[in-house]
């Protein structure tokens, strides 16, 4: 085989994989709009949790349970990774947030294939679970998890206090208390809430509701900051794969003068031999 044409070969390979990459940018700028828009529907309903959990603690102050009270075996930290890789150190960054926290006991459970790896031989780690890449996976993702979160329950000591450590949609790996819930201070209303159910069996419901509303927003925000990361590798990638093309391209032109200056000499001479045979 010709250099011109080892060339236009591996020219062939990284224009497939060039198309690749670009179906795989388009695929997370479509997820990146979706997650967007389930974030915006998910915060409201959070945010409406957490007022009517304000409102009810500030005639029932007794139920304000104090996050830090419980020591390490009691906590356990929910640690949201990435399923998939070509998101840049999207891991890497989940990684260093739980090593810099200034809580080193808590047990941990790892969602996301990618990010487990990098955490199998941590000794707190407790379990793993497959991660979602798509925003219809992330509803069997929690039946999963809380299936999990329940069977961790009934293995003492067992866990009184979840923690998540993820991504945010905004930017940066943040931490979450979940349980107990802690929802802001607000200004006490003027009259208590009314009831139909008694304060205690009204707040563990609420605790429920809460609870099955904020870990999907927690995950839609871990899924939209990796899809971002994804956008942005893949565009990276996609600029060095065109810049790698456009070389390989001016040397198959270069490499194709070559042969077209050797086929001329090549003429010339046979030319020249045929003159000199009939002289």
């Amino acid at each position: 085989m010709s250099r011109r044409a080892q060339v236009e070969e591996h020219m062939a390979r990284l224009a497939e994989i060039s198309g690749i990459l670009a179906a795989m940018k388009t695929l997370a700028s479509i997820e990146t709009h979706k997650f967007a828009r389930y974030m915006a529907q998910q915060a409201a309903l959070v945010e409406n949790i957490e007022t009517a959990a304000a409102d009810f603690l500030a005639f029932h102050p007794d139920f304000r349970d104090d996050a830090t009270a419980a020591d390490d075996a009691r906590r356990l930290w929910l640690v949201i990774g990435s399923e998939r890789g070509f998101c840049g150190d999207f891991n890497e960054a989940v990684a260093a947030a739980l090593e810099a926290s200034p809580e080193p006991g808590p047990r941990l459970l790892v969602v996301g294939r990618r990010l487990a790896g990098k955490l199998e031989r941590h000794p707190r780690l407790v379990g793993w679970l497959d991660g979602p890449n798509t925003a219809e996976e992330v509803r069997p993702v929690l039946d999963r998890l809380l299936n999990q979160l329940h069977a961790l329950r009934e293995t003492p000591p067992a866990w009184t206090r979840l923690g998540v450590l993820a991504h945010a949609a905004e930017g940066g790996v943040v931490p979450h208390t979940v349980l107990p819930m802690q929802p802001p201070q607000s200004t006490r209303p003027a009259y208590p809430p009314r009831l139909n159910l008694d304060p205690a069996e009204f707040f563990a419901g609420l605790t429920g509701h809460y609870l099955a509303a904020k870990l999907p927003c927690l995950f839609h925000g871990s899924l939209l900051a990796e899809n971002r990361r994804r956008l942005e590798h893949m565009e990276r990638a996609l600029h060095r794969m065109q810049a790698k093309l456009e070389d390989l391209g001016r040397a198959r032109n270069a490499l194709r003068q070559e042969e077209i200056t050797e086929e001329i000499e090549m003429i010339l001479l046979s030319a020249e031999a045929r003159l000199g045979g009939i002289n």
